[in-house]
């Protein structure tokens, strides 16, 4: 589990916009650049080019 404190700070390092938790808990998701950012180990890995498109 992302610690809440953590999820407040983090934004897109593509846009700089914010963030939001899928339900899952298994990645972030930036809903204006449609990308997926997993969370591994309980680190966000929100680099760009390991990010994943999200499907429309």
């Amino acid at each position: 589990m992302i610690n809440k404190d953590l999820l407040e700070i983090l934004a897109c390092p593509q846009c700089k916009g914010p963030v939001k938790l899928q339900e899952d808990e298994q990645g972030l998701t930036c809903e204006k650049c449609r990308l997926l950012y997993e969370i591994v180990d309980d680190i966000p890995v929100m680099l760009i080019d390991k990010a994943k498109k999200m499907d429309d």
